[in-house]
Order: C-alpha cells, then structure tokens, then sequence
C-alpha cells in the first residue's frame, strides 16, 4: 500500500488519530495546477505615494511595480467588520497583489487632484477565508496601499474595480482512491453510502501519508481530503479491494511530476546526487519536500567544526541550493531546509549538523551567476540572492569557502 489516509480532524483533544484507509493509488493527488491569470485593476480616487507617486511622476505607461498590499481602511466609529483585527499582519480585509505593473493614470472624477490609476497584475487568494469571501467588497471606507513586508507607503484610494469579483476556482478532478482498504471510519461512510445516508455521515476528512515499500509510514505530505463518498466498486488492483470515488477534489494537488519523484522514494530513494538537477525550480521544491518527509528524525548532528562539500554545478535557483545543501549534509536525498526558515530551523540543530561548520562551495560561480537581485515569479516576492544565503550561513556560524 502506497497511501494511508490519517483522520487528525474529529475527536477531542488528546484522541489519538483515526486511520482511515490505506491504498495502492490516489488519484488526483498529482495534476498540474493552473497558471496565476493577469488581470486589470483600477485604483479610484487615488492619492498615491512612495514608488506607486514616482511610476504616475515618471509618465511611464508599463512601470514595474511588485507587489501591493491592499488593506482596507474601516469607519473608525463603527466596529470593526466580523472576523477583521486590525492588529495582526494579515486579516480577512487585506488582498495581496502580486507582480503589479501600472499601466495608466488619469483625472479622478472624484476631484480635489486625485487620480485613477490602472494595473496589471495578479492576486493572491487567501484559502483561510472565513468571514469574507474573496469575491465580495470589505466594508471599508477606502483602501490604504504598502509593498510588502512594510516595504514603504504607496498612498490610498477611495475604490478598487475588479478586484473583489468572482474567479473560478481551480478546476481538479475528484479523488478516487484506487485499490483501496478501508479502515473502521471509511467502513462507516460507505456503510452510510449503502443506506443511503446522509452527506454529513459520507464525509472523509483525512491527511494523505506516504507509505514506504517496506511499509514505513513517513511525514504527510500537506495534503488532504475533504470530500463526500459518492461511489464504491470492487478493484482491478486485487481481491478484497475497492476503488472509492469522493465528490470532491485532494486539496491542492501536487504537481503531475512529482509523483515520479515519490516513485523513486517508494523504491528505496536516490543513490547519487544532484537526480534532481534535471528538474525546474518547482519540482525542485517538490524534491526538497520530499526529502524532508523521508528524513530520519531521531539521529545525532555530527560534531561541530566538519567539513561539507556542496556542489554547486546545478544551483540555477534557490529550490537547487536547497537540493544541494541538503545533499552536502546528509547525503543523497538528503534534507537540510526547503524556504529561509527551514533553513534557520536545521542551522540551529538536530538536522544533521552542528553549527560551528565549513561549507565548501564548489563551482560557486554558478550560483552567482542566478542568485541574483531581482523578482521570484514561483513564490511572487523579492528574489533571494546568493549574498543574503552567505550572510544567513555566516550569522549562523558556517564558514563558506567559495570555489
């Protein structure tokens, strides 16, 4: 059995977790996801500031502004909308846009010299969503405009067009698990099924688990299901199981060609280094994430003051450093951070180092050439540069000889 579905939903606190099924296959668990869509905005009655002031200044019809942060500005003698709090760094009342470009500017109708502004760009959808659909307009006053991380005032507007509307959602197919074995809480939903019961007694809310060959169940993979049993049949995978057909979708699928990715884990993992190099930066990611769910926890960071070699052939991008740092700690296949705080995370311990360390960076030239100033378009922020990896290593007591 490949898969193993773990019920972490229902109960109290303190049950243990429910096994649901185990099963050869799941599909929908691999499918491509859709491109983020470019789409217009128009900023009304806008009084702009910072950057977003010098782009309208400069005249220039396609400047390249990054990203905005749209956060609404509330009646102050009024409460707050539900579900909005002012105090934290994101709330159900802030949009992101992402890669934004100011196409245009003209006289506000709404006067007193405030401007119209145009943009291209995409949103980032929040899927914590609870108070407000995307969709629909916060009660607000007007729209106050940041870059990122505080990254400086772009000014306020009175409105925003097309913005909060309607966008399909990505269209997966549903989950079917293949050559499955059902475990007691699947047993009753398809009991339910038989009887004709319900949806609420058909609901399969469940973490998907890797299963190794020899049977090892190691980390989730971050993915799920939330669907309603719509169908069971007798499996061509063998006797005694079943494929059971959901209404619903694995919850952000991973990318089509990750599963060879877990394939090659199922079967023992790599045996050399740099297998991942032939793969773009987002299946790069997905190496990384797969590493990180077969890494064994429990063993001792070698002491302190090794020597590590990175072989920096192939880091054309921050998902290929994380490949090969990984690598250079742990060997091949090997986990050492996947983002910036992973990577603080296993530079403090327990992650098969300890720092002080040496890294040696060979052919380090490569990463100079990529690690560079500019705009990460598989992440949508600020690129991470070579020079801000060799400053993290060093805060953290790693001495990197470049090579």
């Amino acid at each position: 059995m490949r898969w193993q579905l773990l019920d972490e939903y229902s109960g109290s606190a303190g049950d243990p977790d429910r096994i649901v099924a185990h099963c050869v296959d799941v599909q929908g668990l691999f499918a491509d996801p859709p491109s983020l869509p470019y789409e217009r905005y128009t900023l009304h009655g806008c009084q702009p500031t910072g950057r977003l002031a010098a782009a309208i200044d400069r005249n220039d019809h396609r400047y390249w502004l990054g990203n905005v942060i749209v956060d609404s500005k509330h009646d102050p003698d009024r409460p707050p909308p539900p579900g909005c709090d002012c105090a934290t760094i994101r709330c159900s009342c802030m949009e992101e846009l992402v890669d934004v470009t100011v196409l245009g500017c003209r006289p506000s109708a709404h006067g007193d010299g405030l401007v119209d502004i145009d943009l291209e760009g995409g949103v980032r959808l929040d899927s914590g969503y609870t108070d407000r659909t995307p969709a629909r307009r916060p009660d607000a006053i007007g729209f106050h405009l940041t870059g990122p991380d505080d990254d400086g005032d772009l000014g306020e507007c009175l409105d925003i067009s097309g913005l909060f509307v309607e966008r399909p959602g990505a269209s997966y197919p549903p989950a079917i698990l293949v050559g499955c074995r059902p475990e007691p809480p699947l047993h009753a939903a398809l009991a339910a099924l038989a009887g004709g019961g319900s949806a609420r007694r058909r609901l399969v809310r469940a973490s998907l688990l890797a299963v190794e060959a020899d049977g090892t169940v190691v980390s989730a993979l971050y993915r799920s299901i939330c669907a309603t049993v719509t169908g069971v049949q007798p499996s061509s995978i063998g006797s005694g199981l079943v494929d059971v057909m959901f209404d619903g979708p694995v919850g952000e699928p991973l990318p089509a060609r990750a599963r060879e990715i877990w394939d090659l884990w199922y079967t023992g993992g790599p045996a050399e280094r740099n297998a991942w190099a032939g793969y773009d930066a987002a299946l790069r990611h997905e190496w990384a994430g797969a590493a990180l769910a077969h890494h064994r926890h429990g063993a001792s960071d070698l002491d302190a003051r090794q020597v590590y070699h990175l072989d920096g052939r192939f880091v054309t991008d921050l998902d290929g450093f994380y490949c090969a740092i990984g690598e250079a700690v742990n060997g091949p296949g090997g986990y050492f951070g996947w983002n910036l705080s992973a990577l603080h995370d296993c530079l403090t311990g327990g992650w098969g180092a300890r720092t002080p360390f040496t890294l040696v960076w060979h052919d380090a030239h490569v990463a100079e050439q990529h690690l560079v100033p500019g705009y990460d378009r598989r992440r949508w922020a600020t690129a991470t540069t070579m020079a801000y990896l060799l400053g993290m290593l060093s805060e953290h007591g790693v001495e990197v000889e470049l090579r």
